[in-house]
């Protein structure tokens, strides 16, 4: 294999222009020599070295980010969204969520366009918040990123069961060597199977949606027609350890908590920035068009969802991960549509593919971007001739062995107990990206810089992000609130709903005790620099069209 490796700045780091006119956003190899010190937070795309290469278009990121959203919590967690919360509860959560679904993809758009690099949000963080939280929060979604791979093999297994009883040992060999291969590849082999699985996806929820529209309307022979007679009985909303309107607010809140994670992997379309052509404008397309299709998914598959099934339907509480719990399959199913729960199980299979293909994206290019700045081993910085960070995929394809781990009861019930560990990631990461955006916009204040310089922006993303902000950290503390109420106290649930803060934090002070950092403050930020690269790299882009 021919590899190159490549050597991390320093810390101090000095946020200067390259010293090369070859555009650190546009080449395909890129290498910088800062010139003397700087601040401690360099600007980031002027301190990276790397041998990446851009293979990913606006296409691609926009199907990226749709790939990563619509997965199995759309598939097979709507139904238990709507027996939790009934269907117009379900349906107000997961509006509100997509509120901060909005503001994040806003703040995303605006900061990743500026910033087009490895590792997006954190690599940000270094240079807009402090260093440390940049180790600290890269770190965390490093490891929520490994165990995903295996965890999304190991449903693959349980899905597979629903067609044959063949040993799961071949299903799991053969998707870790399949997922392998893809990691190894050209970033552009990844976008095409990515833009193909989202395809997939797209047209089986347009397909699904028709369908229960159908079945609604009783347009299948036989089947009376449904309209909105489960909004009457059971009703709209389900009551949720207290009863009147306190019990169905935390029905609300209790589906709210888990819509979240519903729409988890649509931060992880800027990962790759840095192996995307034209960064600054297809990262801020893909983030609007990626809102609107998830957004519009969602809201009208939980409506009609709501309009299918009762909240008190048995069986929605099928066994976890299995196609029977999905209210599509169970509609069908009524409607005597046998081969519905085999197409429904087959695109929940490549979701769950495409999940784990994703998972591993984005963390080898966050590892890869944590060794840059020296704060992983500098044997992550190896890559191929076709620009794969191949020692960061290698790491990822060892952890691909713990889906063995399904295998065994016993061991399944502490793998997947590891992996709730890592739940709280999501709201994490989320909140990391709003207050990048926060502290960007805070920063152009102070330095007089006016917002039109932005590559993108939009003239409400400073108060989306900081309400988003207090939302998200408001689920983020609340995410396991009934545990603390009366008779629910569950360990289990306590630990995968709080453990990932103080492991957020540790690493944070950590890294902060080790290194010195501070935070950044904003006059120090070094915005003029990034504005002046920005500014330079759409000069190129014309000239060169």
């Amino acid at each position: 294999m021919n590899t190159m490796t490549t050597k991390p700045p320093t810390e101090e780091a000095s946020p200067l222009l390259p010293s090369s006119p070859q555009s650190p956003l546009l080449g395909d190899h890129v290498s910088f020599s800062p010139p003397h010190p700087g601040p401690s937070s360099p600007l980031p795309t002027a301190a990276e070295q790397r041998n990446l290469k851009r293979g990913l278009g606006q296409r691609h990121l926009s199907m990226l980010g749709i790939a990563g959203a619509i997965g199995t919590g759309l598939f097979l967690g709507l139904g238990i969204a709507v027996q939790r919360a009934g269907p117009l509860g379900a349906l107000l959560a997961y509006a509100t969520v997509s509120l901060v679904v909005c503001a994040v993809q806003l703040a995303l758009g605006e900061a990743a366009a500026l910033f087009p690099v490895t590792g997006a949000f954190v690599r940000h963080a270094e240079t807009l918040v402090d260093p440390a939280l940049g180790f600290a929060v890269g770190w965390n979604l490093v490891y929520g990123s490994a165990l995903s791979v295996p965890s999304e093999i190991a449903a693959i297994c349980v899905l597979m069961e629903f067609w044959t009883d063949v040993n799961p040992t071949v299903f799991i060999i053969c998707f870790i060597l399949l997922t392998a291969i893809i990691g190894f590849a050209f970033i552009r082999v990844f976008g095409e199977i990515e833009y193909v699985f989202a395809l997939l996806k797209i047209m089986l929820v347009v397909f699904l949606v028709i369908l229960g529209l159908v079945i609604d309307f009783g347009g299948i022979p036989g089947t009376d027609p449904l309209w909105f007679k489960y909004w009457h009985h059971p009703g709209p909303f389900v009551e949720y350890i207290a009863a009147g309107n306190l019990g169905r607010f935390l029905g609300y809140w209790r589906v709210m908590t888990g819509a979240v994670f519903s729409f988890a992997g649509v931060e992880s379309i800027a990962m790759a920035a840095a192996e995307t052509q034209n960064p600054s404008k297809a990262i801020p397309a893909a983030c609007k068009r990626v809102f609107v299709r998830i957004v519009v998914f969602y809201m009208l598959a939980i409506l009609v969802v709501g309009m299918l099934v009762a909240s008190d339907d048995p069986r929605l509480s099928a066994s976890e991960g299995s196609v029977a719990q999905s209210p599509f399959v169970i509609a069908a199913s009524a409607a005597g549509l046998p081969a519905v729960p085999s197409i429904v199980n087959a695109v929940v299979i490549t979701s769950a593919w495409s999940a784990s293909n994703q998972s591993l994206l984005s963390g080898t290019r966050v590892l890869y971007g944590l060794a840059l700045k020296g704060q992983a081993p500098r044997i992550f910085l190896r890559t191929t001739s076709w620009g794969t960070p191949y020692m960061c995929v290698l790491l990822f394809v060892g952890v691909m062995l713990l889906s063995f781990m399904s295998l065994s009861s016993g061991a399944f019930t502490v793998f997947w107990w590891l992996v709730e560990l890592t739940a709280a990631g999501v709201l994490v990461s989320w909140s990391v990206i709003l207050l990048n955006h926060v502290r960007l916009r805070l920063a152009m204040e102070a330095q007089g810089i006016p917002a039109a310089r932005l590559p993108w922006h939009n003239s409400w993303t400073p108060y989306s992000s900081v309400a988003a902000l207090g939302m998200c950290i408001l689920i983020l503390l609340t995410s396991g609130f009934s545990v603390f109420t009366k008779g629910n106290w569950n360990t289990s649930d306590f630990v995968s709903s709080y453990l990932d803060i103080p492991i957020v934090v540790s690493a944070y002070f950590f890294y902060k005790y080790v290194k010195k950092t501070r935070i950044v403050p904003l006059d120090k930020i070094p915005l003029h620099d990034a504005f002046d690269l920005a500014e330079q790299q759409d000069r190129l882009i014309i000239e060169q069209e």
